[in-house]
C-alpha cells in the first residue's frame, strides 16, 4: 500500500518537473510528456507501469470529457453544428474504413472486421490532445470551436464502431442493418441519458440548499454516475456525459452561487490537468512492453505497416478536409451555412490537428487477450503497435508541425467574427450603462448621500463615457486598451502593495487570522478581476 501511494506521488512530482520544462522550452506539455515518457520507458531500473483501460475509461475519461463539456460553448456548437457533425461522425467512419481496407491489403490474414476495429480505435483525435496543443497556436476562435467540437463527439462514433467491430470478431457475425439500427440507437439512448441526469441535478442545484463545497462534489460525482449509467444500459457513456455537460454549462449562471462557480475555477482545471498529464506521461512509457508483444512479428515489416497507416490517415483526413470545402460551396447555394465560401487553407489547418491520444490506446489495451474459444485474440500485438506508432506520429510530429503549418497556409479570419478586445468593449460599456441606469432609477437617494455609492457611480459614467466615444474609431480604441492596460498594470501593484500591509496586520496578535484571510481573499478577487481584464 505504502509503496503504491509513493509511486503514485512520485509519479505526479515527475510528470509535474517535466511540464515545468515543456513551459521553459514553450512545447505543448502532451507532446513533451509522451517524448519523455518514451526515454523512460527504456531507462534500466525505472519499473514498469501499464496502463488498465478499465482505470483510463472509468476513472481518468468521464472527468476530462465532462470538463471539456464545461467549457464548450453551445453557440458555437450549434453554429458550426454541420461541420462538426460531418468530422465526428463522417470522418471517423471514413477513417475506419479505409484503415480497414489498407491494412486487410497490407497485412497477411487480417480480416474485414478486425481492420474495422483497428480503424475504429485510431481515427478519432484526442480532446485533451487537441486543447492542449491549440493553446500554444493563435487561430481563429472559429476553427478552435470546431477542432474542440469534434473531439468532443467523435470519441462516441469510435468506440461504437469499436464495439460493433469487437462483437463481429468475437461472434464471428455481422450484420450490417442491425449494426446501423443499434448505432442510431445508442446515439439517441446516450444523449437522452445524459439530458436526463442533467435535469435532475439542475433541480438539485436549483432547488435544494446546497453549498459551494456541496455544488463542487456533486459536480465530480455527476460525470461518473452518467457515464455508468449509459454504459450499463449499453448504450454511449462518452455522448452522456457531453450531452450532460453542455447543457449544466449552458444552465451554470442559473443555478450556480458566484462562490461555487469561483472555487469550482479553482478546483476543476487542477485535477483535469493532473489527470492529462499522468496519462500522457503513461503512453510513451507503454512502449518496452508493447515491443515485448511483437517479438514473434519482423519489427520491420511492423513498423512498415504501422507508418504506412499513420501516413494514410493523415492523407485521408486532409483530402475529406479539402472535398468538404468543396461540398460546402457548393450547398450553401441551396441552404444557408455559417461560411458559403471556406476557401482551403482553413480547411486544410483543421485536417492537420488530427493528433491521437489516450482514447486510442485505451480502446487498443481493452482487446481481450482471448476469444472465447480459447484461442489468441489474432493479431492483439500488432494492433497495439500500429495504435503506439499513429499516437506517436500524430501527436508528436503533426503536434509540433502545427505552428510551423499555420504560418505557412496563414489562416483565414472567418467573417462577422470579432475580436475578444471589441467584445469586450462592447459588453462592457452595455453593463455600465445599465448599472447606471439601475442607480438612477432606483436608487437616486443613496448616489446623493453615500459617498461610496457616488464614488461607484462617478467611476461607472467615466468608464462608460469612455467606452461610448470609441466609435470605430481604430486610434480612439488603441488609446483606451493602453488605459486599462496601464490602470490594471497600476492596480495590481496597489494590491501587491495592500498585502504586503496585510502582512503586517497577521503579526499582531489582536487581529484574528479568520479576519486576516477574508480580506486577503479580497484581495485575491480583485487582483483576478484585474487580471481577467483586456490583454
Amino acid at each position: 500500500m505504502h509503496e503504491n501511494l509513493l509511486l503514485c506521488l512520485g509519479l505526479i512530482i515527475s510528470v509535474l518537473f517535466l511540464v515545468l520544462i515543456a513551459r521553459r522550452l514553450d512545447i505543448p506539455y502532451p507532446i513533451f510528456l509522451v517524448i519523455a515518457g518514451l526515454v523512460l520507458g527504456f531507462i534500466p531500473g525505472i519499473p514498469g507501469i501499464h496502463i488498465d483501460p478499465n482505470l483510463v475509461f472509468l476513472l481518468i475519461l468521464p472527468p476530462i470529457l465532462f470538463d471539456a463539456a464545461q467549457n464548450t460553448s453551445t453557440k458555437a456548437l450549434w453554429k458550426w453544428r454541420r461541420i462538426i457533425t460531418v468530422m465526428a461522425l463522417g470522418y471517423v467512419m471514413l477513417t475506419s474504413t479505409v484503415v480497414a481496407l489498407v491494412s486487410c491489403w497490407l497485412i497477411p490474414g487480417f480480416t474485414l472486421a478486425q481492420g474495422f476495429l483497428l480503424g475504429a480505435i485510431i481515427s478519432p483525435p484526442d480532446a485533451a490532445a487537441a486543447t492542449s496543443v491549440l493553446q500554444h497556436v493563435r487561430l481563429p476562435k472559429g476553427l478552435v470551436a470546431i477542432l474542440e467540437g469534434e473531439s468532443l463527439l467523435n470519441d462516441a462514433t469510435s468506440l461504437t464502431i469499436f464495439r460493433f467491430a469487437l462483437a463481429a470478431i468475437v461472434s464471428n457475425n455481422f450484420v450490417w442493418y442491425h449494426a446501423i439500427g443499434n448505432f442510431s440507437l445508442v446515439v439517441v439512448s446516450g444523449i437522452a441519458i445524459g439530458l436526463f441526469f442533467g435535469l435532475a441535478f439542475y433541480a438539485i442545484y436549483k432547488w435544494l440548499p446546497t453549498t459551494p463545497n456541496m455544488d463542487i462534489a456533486l459536480s465530480f460525482v455527476l460525470p461518473y454516475l452518467i457515464y455508468l449509467s449509459a454504459e450499463a444500459v449499453h448504450s454511449s457513456g462518452v455522448l452522456a456525459i457531453v450531452s450532460g455537460g453542455v447543457f449544466i454549462a449552458y444552465q451554470n449562471h442559473f443555478i450556480f452561487a458566484h462562490t461555487s462557480r469561483l472555487k469550482s475555477n479553482a478546483v476543476w482545471p487542477a485535477v483535469v490537468f493532473i489527470l492529462n498529464a499522468v496519462i500522457f506521461f503513461l503512453i510513451g512509457l507503454q512502449l518496452p512492453d508493447i515491443m515485448q508483444g511483437i517479438k514473434n512479428f519482423p519489427l520491420s515489416q511492423a513498423l512498415f505497416i504501422a507508418i504506412a497507416i499513420s501516413a494514410i490517415i493523415i492523407v485521408v483526413r486532409l483530402i475529406a478536409g479539402y472535398i468538404s470545402s468543396i461540398f460546402t460551396t457548393f450547398i450553401s447555394k441551396y441552404i444557408t451555412v455559417a461560411v458559403s465560401h471556406p476557401g482551403w487553407r482553413n480547411p486544410m489547418i483543421i485536417s492537420w490537428a488530427g493528433m491521437r491520444g489516450v482514447v486510442s490506446l485505451a480502446s487498443a489495451l481493452s482487446i481481450p487477450l482471448m476469444l472465447p474459444g480459447g484461442q489468441p485474440f489474432p493479431y492483439r500485438s500488432l494492433i497495439l503497435f500500429i495504435t503506439f506508432t499513429v499516437i506517436i506520429v500524430t501527436l508528436v510530429g503533426q503536434g509540433l508541425a502545427f505552428p510551423w503549418v499555420i504560418r505557412m497556409l496563414r489562416p483565414e479570419t472567418l467573417p462577422g467574427e470579432k475580436q475578444d478586445q471589441q467584445q469586450l468593449l462592447e459588453i462592457e460599456q452595455r453593463l455600465f450603462s445599465a448599472a447606471i441606469d439601475e442607480l438612477k432609477s432606483k436608487y437616486p437617494k443613496d448616489v446623493e448621500e453615500n459617498g461610496m455609492i457616488k464614488n461607484r457611480m462617478d467611476l461607472l459614467v467615466f468608464k462608460n463615457g469612455v467606452y461610448e466615444n470609441l466609435g470605430d474609431d481604430d486610434g480612439k480604441k488603441a488609446t483606451a486598451v493602453a488605459m486599462i492596460k496601464r490602470y490594471k498594470k497600476v492596480m495590481m501593484q496597489i494590491a501587491e502593495h495592500e498585502r504586503k500591509q496585510l502582512h503586517v496586520f497577521r503579526r499582531k496578535a489582536e487581529f484574528d487570522d479568520d479576519v486576516i484571510r477574508i480580506i486577503e481573499r479580497r484581495l485575491d478577487l480583485d487582483e483576478e478581476r484585474l487580471e481577467d481584464n483586456i490583454d
